[in-house]
């Protein structure tokens, strides 16, 4: 009695690479998502951070838009009123202080140790702990700032229409990427939560004042035109404010500065070089503190 052996089948090879460069992707997104949860369950168990970034720039909004609610006609470009005016500047603003407090929760979780727990962890990526915290504050950002938006629809200020609210969300998106960059930074480099703090405190009205966000350039002097001309703030106010009025081109001239016109895709491009230039920046100190 003879026996026959099963002739293998002959199988294909994966493409070299394709499997192991899924499954690191689907683990990045993986651990990625879980720190990003972890840091949604902390706004959860207190909420007082979401509605204090909400409130304070409403009562701004309604605070200020009462104030100069009887300005003369002709007082501001175009002839809108001050809220409509003020409005863009409060929704930059609400965003820029949203992603300034990027740093503080990894900060905490360096004096409290929990990122000591995370650096030992079997992570495929430590990138993952800087991507959550870029998902979080983006997140956290863009829904404050449509609770600002859709404050100051019901005020009668005004909203822009569909392109206008897509231009909106881009040039939130890329002065977001590039404040929170910067606050990351800072949070690896300082000593502590409380000289981040300081810097935040420091940092935030100054820029709000040395910006378009309550006047425009030509009530300033000029060496506060200039400083405003100048200010990443600016660059993300004026494209909004364009989209409030309907000019929602990327050709169409939106900043009249001491050192020319600029339009809205340029500013764009300012604040998306702005962006990428901040993550080069930061990239060799998170290299470091997270190996």
């Amino acid at each position: 009695m003879t026996t026959t052996l099963p002739v293998p089948v002959p199988t294909r090879d994966p493409a070299p690479g394709s499997q192991p460069e899924a499954s690191a992707l689907a683990e990045i997104s993986q651990e990625t998502l879980a720190l990003t949860r972890r840091l949604f369950v902390q706004l959860q168990r207190r909420p007082s951070t979401l509605v204090a970034g909400v409130l304070q720039p409403l009562i701004w909004l309604v605070l200020f838009g009462a104030l100069f609610a009887k300005a003369p006609e002709g007082l501001l470009p175009g002839g809108i009123s001050y809220g409509r005016f003020l409005g863009a500047g409060v929704i930059v603003f609400t965003a820029f202080s949203a992603a300034l407090n990027a740093g503080l929760p990894v900060m905490f979780d360096r004096e409290f140790g929990f990122l000591n727990r995370l650096l030992v962890a079997p992570l495929r990526s430590r990138s993952s702990i800087v991507l959550a915290s870029v998902l979080y504050i983006t997140s956290l950002s863009l829904v404050q700032s449509l609770a600002i938006m859709g404050t100051a629809a019901l005020l009668g200020y005004g909203w822009p229409g569909g392109a206008g609210v897509l231009l909106v969300l881009v040039t939130l998106l890329l002065l977001v990427f590039a404040v929170t960059a910067l606050s990351l930074g800072l949070a690896f480099a300082l000593p502590g939560h409380i000289e981040l703090i300081a810097v935040i405190f420091v940092a935030n009205l100054p820029l709000l004042f040395a910006s378009t966000a309550l006047a425009p350039l030509s009530f300033m002097p000029a060496w506060l035109g200039w400083l405003a001309a100048l200010n990443p703030l600016t660059f993300a106010i004026e494209p909004i404010r364009a989209a409030y009025a309907g000019q929602v081109s990327l050709t169409a001239v939106v900043l009249e500065a001491p050192y020319g016109q600029l339009s809205s895709a340029t500013c764009l491009g300012v604040l998306a070089v702005l962006a990428a230039g901040l993550f080069l920046l930061i990239r060799p100190l998170l290299d470091r503190k997270l190996t």
